[in-house]
């Protein structure tokens, strides 16, 4: 109740903060981002963490860039914290991350994009990144935190006709990460080295055929253990490649993407551990349709399928790496259950838009393990014997998005019940027998 009475309070002050930033000098721009987020869950679907809990917590975001030329210099600033974390919680670097400078770059163009011909830009320092379908590298946006990473980055058009991304990363490890200074919000600067990284590249094809575009991707993904931090010492290849139609008013959209894995992994974090070869697998569809009439409705029905580890000497179970989670499957946060790990889900996406400043999402998924012994994509609930089966449930998960004030205010409700299906309601180490209730309200200020 606290918490919902410090949003209630601070959502009623917020619009204030729109005057506070000056305009940029002329060749700069700075923007700025303020989201308020209450949030509370009962009967946890994840095991390890509190069944029940309630949080509040505050994102800021500050960009500025200066361009000149063809030089551009950026910078992008997050304070992510949480206002009220009970003792225990399921508090993690994915809700905090206290005045952190996520960004850090100089960028150069190379070319002239106006004139749709051959077209370049690197980037080079600390950058945010969404890569393709996002599905293994992406600027995390529903999350109080997000993804950085510091590196080089080569982006290449022409015109409509083809691009190609080319990237050397370094994964930035957000600090702190004990429980301590994640609850006090203690600010130290993230960690970036050589012990971890990420490099590939990606091509794509605009206009594969009509409306259809292609891409294909290589990731090349590496870590190794630290003195002050163990890793299973992750050794991974990914392999895309995917077809994708937009969706329109009044055509037939859909996606399909595949990605195959492979590489070494070590079977526990011991730093003797014995390493396993890896082969797992990635598949997404979808298919939809949005009409012309009011509100433009868009039906869509999804499938996904990530590979899980079936204990047979290897490790199958797939990793998505940096990638997206809320527009495929469902809220991070304290929700944080469904991802692309041991996963298969179907089911159907309904999107409206009743006006310019309303939208509205409802999706309904089926979920099972693709191993039944497993532990279920982020939930950690395993039944190494497989006896409680691969029926995870039934999601369902709802948003709603208001501009309260058309481009300064913007409020959202996002809800989802987990009608925990026998493996989640019976495994042996599972959070709650009952299903999982969560609710986020948010306000989010822009200026």
């Amino acid at each position: 109740m606290r918490g919902l009475l410090t949003f209630t309070v601070l959502v009623a002050a917020v619009p204030a903060y729109g005057q506070v930033l000056p305009r940029a000098p002329e060749g700069g721009d700075v923007s700025a981002n303020i989201r308020l987020r209450y949030e509370t869950i009962r009967d946890q679907a994840r095991a390890g963490v509190p069944v029940d809990e309630a949080s509040t917590q505050l994102r800021t975001i500050v960009r500025a860039t200066y361009r000149r030329g063809p030089l551009t210099l950026g910078g992008t600033l997050f304070d992510s914290r949480a206002l009220d974390a009970p003792r225990p919680s399921a508090l993690s670097t994915n809700e905090v991350n206290g005045f952190e400078p996520v960004e850090a770059f100089l960028g150069l163009d190379l070319g002239d994009a106006a004139r749709k011909r051959l077209y370049g830009h690197v980037t080079l320092g600390r950058q945010t990144a969404d890569l393709r379908s996002r599905r293994l590298i992406a600027n995390d946006d529903y999350r109080n935190t997000t993804n950085a990473f510091t590196g080089a980055r080569l982006d290449l058009a022409d015109g409509d006709r083809w691009n190609v991304t080319a990237f050397y990363l370094l994964p930035q490890q957000r600090l702190p990460d004990d429980a301590a200074g994640l609850r006090t919000g203690r600010v130290v600067l993230d960690r970036e080295g050589f012990d971890t990284r990420i490099w590939g590249a990606t091509a794509g094809l605009p206009r594969l055929f009509g409306r259809v575009a292609g891409d294909i991707g290589a990731y090349r993904f590496e870590e190794r253990d630290r003195p002050d931090h163990a890793t299973r010492n992750r050794h991974l290849t990914t392999l895309t490649a995917r077809l994708v139609a937009p969706a329109s008013p009044g055509k037939t959209d859909g996606e399909v993407e595949i990605m195959r894995q492979t590489g070494t992994i070590a079977v526990s974090l011991a730093p003797t551990a014995a390493r396993v070869p890896v082969e797992t697998w990635f598949a997404h569809a979808r298919i939809g349709y949005q009409w012309t009439r009011a509100w433009t409705p868009r039906l869509a029905v999804e499938g996904d399928y990530a590979s899980g580890d079936r204990r047979n000497g290897g490790y199958g179970r797939f990793d998505t790496l940096y990638g997206m989670r809320r527009a495929d499957f469902s809220p991070a946060g304290l929700y944080n259950a469904v991802t692309r790990s041991n996963l298969i889900s179907l089911g159907p996406r309904l999107e409206v838009t009743p006006s310019r400043r309303v939208d509205a999402m409802l999706s309904v998924k089926k979920l099972w393990l693709a191993s039944a012994r497993d532990a279920f994509a982020t939930t950690s609930v395993v039944d190494p014997t497989g006896q409680s089966g691969r029926d995870a449930g039934w999601q369902s998960d709802a948003r709603v998005r208001f501009w309260a004030v058309p481009k300064r205010l913007q409020l959202e409700a996002d809800g989802v019940w987990l009608a925990k299906g026998r493996f989640l309601a019976s495994a042996l180490n599972r959070a709650s027998d009952h299903d999982t209730l969560y609710l986020s309200l948010n306000a989010s200020v822009f200026f």
